[in-house]
């Protein structure tokens, strides 16, 4: 019996033996830091074992095995939610929804992680239960908020850590320990069952060691969730993949100024790198994205935290970190006008955001500006957390998504780290293109669209490739008709073939090749479909009926039949 084991195949360990094997590693590291909730071994063993026991049964667990780390400002049933503030705990009573499709898809929730004190900080150290250190290099910071769940995830105990992300909490911890942060688009991994710290601009979000692994556990947790009232869904004209001829924008130097020396270094050899994996990239002014970022902290949107606990803190819990409620008490003075300024401010920024991005797939972004030490940010720290956010904080506010994974490592070998930031539900463009930087095959974020055959000039490399580019749409394979089709070569231009169904036995395996697209996708190719050309049922040779391209009849009639050659693409090189 083997476990579902995310973006590792080659494991074979059964969950319970999975399980045995987290709790040996957690003893072997000592960080009890990293936990403020650990789950005993035999409830996690037991609950093993009852995956194992639907598995033998013939259930399809696509998560099963697969070991959880949860932020302790997400609720799971049956332990306690602290915030890492022990005075705010309270017991669960249901477990948050991203976490319920989790656990029904067969993963295994291991306890609850450490945090900055109301996921509020970037660092990893404002928590009573101590700061988490970072997974290979003590000294230094973890990053935060979500801190604990992304050492968990760097440390080999866990599969998986799932995190919160305001400002960047799901994607700074990333960086620093050159792993994946995966935050999606606001809203499409519901954040029902999380502490709020700015309700309108919280994720939740996926920590993993490789980018396959955390888009397979996004992909569960997605969807629209009744309750959260925030939540969405995919739109109807969703993208579900980046083009070819990827162009990426990235920041000037003069918006580069926050990085230390040993980054800027870091991020100019990753640029270089992404150019050979063969996406273009053009400087752009990043500064209007910049200026936004600062009205989280320095404007009238940190209300919402005061909203989210500031009552709790005004009765001075013993156990409050300073700097976090010093952030919080703040936002008191707060007027009503002035956050109505700030969410116009923002309302422009994000109109002018779409326009510095026209023309471009995504913003190549340093992840953040530097790795600091424990001791330097105990003594700094507003300063330090300030300027490590320096190139996340806007993405929420401005309703954008972003895929952290690890760029050129520093002169030191130390990791670094980059985003691919898109516009809001571009999350699938972000992971093909996050893929193609880190040279690993792109997963399926969006499970969503419609199949579509073509047959012709709508194929990779012919002319009309361009508009399935335009819509998104995703290859996913070569396919044959049956043997009822035949092709013919149409007198159109550009050349196209029109392919009739005559019946089984009367035409021969037609070579084509299927696309996921968008249903507004598909409903702007049939509305703008020129004649003799149709949309219709095809059938496949391996039994599928898939919506395809073909013609009239009498289109067909008239044109040269060229169904010997098996395909389009041959029939062109045999007339060349």
């Amino acid at each position: 019996m083997t476990s579902g084991v995310l973006g590792n195949p080659a494991v074979h360990e059964s969950p319970t033996e999975r399980v045995a094997l987290a709790y040996r590693r957690i003893a072997e590291v000592d960080r009890p830091e990293v936990w403020i909730t650990l789950r005993a071994q035999d409830d996690v063993v037991a609950e093993a074992a009852e995956i194992e026991r639907r598995l033998a049964a013939g259930e399809a667990l696509p998560l099963a095995g697969t070991l959880v780390a949860v932020k302790d400002n997400i609720d799971v049933a049956g332990l306690p939610t602290t915030a890492a503030c022990p005075e705010f705990a309270y017991p669960a009573e249901a477990t948050a929804a991203a976490i319920e499709r989790l656990l029904a898809a067969g993963a295994l929730v291991l306890g609850k992680t450490n945090l900055d004190q109301f996921a509020t900080g970037l660092v990893g150290t404002r928590s009573p239960y101590g700061a988490v250190r970072h997974a290979k290099r003590p000294e230094l910071i973890s990053g935060g908020s979500s801190s604990g769940s992304a050492v968990a995830v760097a440390l080999g105990i866990a599969d998986i850590g799932i995190g919160t992300d305001t400002a960047g909490s799901g994607r700074v911890p990333a960086a620093l320990h050159g792993i994946v942060g995966l935050k999606a688009t606001l809203g499409i991994i519901p954040a029902h069952g999380v502490v709020p710290a700015c309700a309108d601009y919280d994720a939740v979000t996926v920590f993993a060691t490789d980018l396959g692994r955390a888009v397979a556990a996004a992909t569960i947790m997605a969807g629209p969730e009744v309750r959260d009232p925030r939540s969405r869904a995919w739109p109807a004209d969703v993208r579900l993949a980046a083009p070819q001829g990827a162009r990426l924008a990235v920041p000037r130097a003069a918006d580069l100024t926050a990085l230390s020396p040993e980054y800027r270094i870091a991020f100019a050899q990753t640029i270089v790198a992404v150019e050979k994996s063969g996406i273009t990239t053009a400087e752009i002014d990043i500064s209007g994205l910049l200026d936004a970022a600062r009205l989280l902290y320095d404007g009238a949107i940190v209300a919402e935290r005061y909203t989210a606990v500031g009552a709790f803190l005004d009765t001075a819990p013993a156990s409050a970190d300073p700097t976090v409620a010093s952030i919080i008490d703040a936002a008191r003075a707060t007027t009503g006008p002035e956050f109505a300024e700030d969410l116009d401010a923002l309302a422009r920024a994000r109109s002018a955001a779409a326009q510095s991005l026209r023309g471009f797939d995504g913003l190549l972004l340093p992840t953040t500006t530097e790795h600091p030490s424990i001791a330097a940010v105990l003594a700094d720290p507003i300063g330090i957390n300030r300027r490590m956010g320096t190139y996340t904080n806007f993405c929420n506010l401005l309703d954008m998504a972003a895929v952290a994974v690890p760029g050129s490592p520093t002169a030191a070998g130390d990791p670094f780290g980059v985003m691919v930031v898109v516009p809001a539900f571009a999350d699938q463009v972000a992971v093909d293109l996050a893929a193609r930087i880190v040279g690993t095959e792109s997963p399926a974020l969006v499970a969503e669209g419609v199949e579509l055959a073509v047959f012709g000039a709508h194929l990779r490399g012919q002319p009309l490739h361009w508009q399935l580019e335009d819509i998104g749409a995703r290859f996913t394979g070569e396919i044959r008709t049956t043997d009822a089709y035949r092709l013919t070569a149409l007198d159109m231009v550009p050349p196209k073939p029109g392919l009739v169904r005559h019946g089984p036995g009367l035409g021969a395996p037609i070579l084509g090749e299927l696309f996921q697209v968008s249903t507004a996708g598909l409903g702007g190719f049939l509305a703008a479909l020129p004649p003799p050309m149709a949309l219709t049922s095809i059938e496949l040779s391996d039994g599928r009926s898939v919506i395809g391209f073909a013609c009239t009849y009498d289109a067909a009639a008239a044109a040269t039949d060229i169904t010997a050659f098996g395909g389009w693409k041959a029939y062109l090189q045999r007339q060349n």
